[in-house]
């Protein structure tokens, strides 16, 4: 299981920072500024998971493969940016593979390290939005996930099937993989349908009915 979560972090890692540079070129950042976002974007969930289950140093500052892997995505998006924008929407399918990746992986690990499989779950969804946060947090604009369709409860999906596949002793394998499929798929139909979550309604001040929250 070390094995998957090591790929399931680095896939992850890579798509993340793909997402991470997509929109710093679009924000017309330099080099830089675009590797800084793709790094930020690739490891800031993981870092985070790693120092609360308790292994440290975090995988992302301790092992060469991590900031390779971002670094690299940084580089081929900025010199070859037109080819990654013929896909469909590139942004937000880099956004979601790297959530459903992380999800799944960020669950296993912190299964591994002895974690109860429902504060597991919580892990991996912190997983998967930590580095959408940090990607949105450094480009000034309020966080994806406070703000889009289904972001953390599909992150959430996928952490849950893992771990309850955990908790029912059913193969890790399998179970990673519906994961990392269900939150996917809900994450996109999320995209595509405009599902989300009910919002906050507020008074129009002036006699107008109140209104969704913009």
């Amino acid at each position: 299981m070390e094995t998957l979560v090591l790929i399931l972090d680095l896939v992850g890692t890579f798509v993340f920072a793909l997402s991470g540079a997509m929109l710093g070129v679009r924000r017309r950042l330099d080099l830089f500024g675009v590797l800084v976002l793709s790094f930020a974007a690739a490891t800031a969930g993981g870092i985070t998971r790693d120092l609360l289950i308790g292994a440290t140093p975090p995988a992302a500052l301790s092992d060469w493969r991590y900031p390779v892997t971002s670094l690299a995505a940084g580089v081929v998006t900025f010199f070859r940016a037109s080819l990654i924008e013929k896909l469909h929407h590139p942004v937000r399918l880099f956004d979601a593979m790297g959530l459903a990746l992380f999800a799944v992986a960020g669950t296993q690990k912190a299964l591994e390290y002895g974690i109860a499989p429902p504060m597991a779950a919580a892990m991996g969804m912190l997983t998967g939005i930590g580095g959408g946060i940090a990607r949105d947090v450094l480009l000034a604009q309020v966080p994806l996930v406070l703000r889009a369709e289904l972001y953390a409860v599909a992150a959430l999906a996928g952490a849950l099937i893992v771990a309850l596949g955990h908790w029912l002793q059913l193969p890790p394998l399998p179970c990673a993989l519906v994961g990392a499929l269900v939150c996917f798929g809900l994450r996109m139909a999320a995209i595509t349908f405009g599902w989300h979550l009910p919002v906050a309604l507020q008074s129009g001040g002036d006699g107008e009915p109140p209104g969704p929250l913009q």
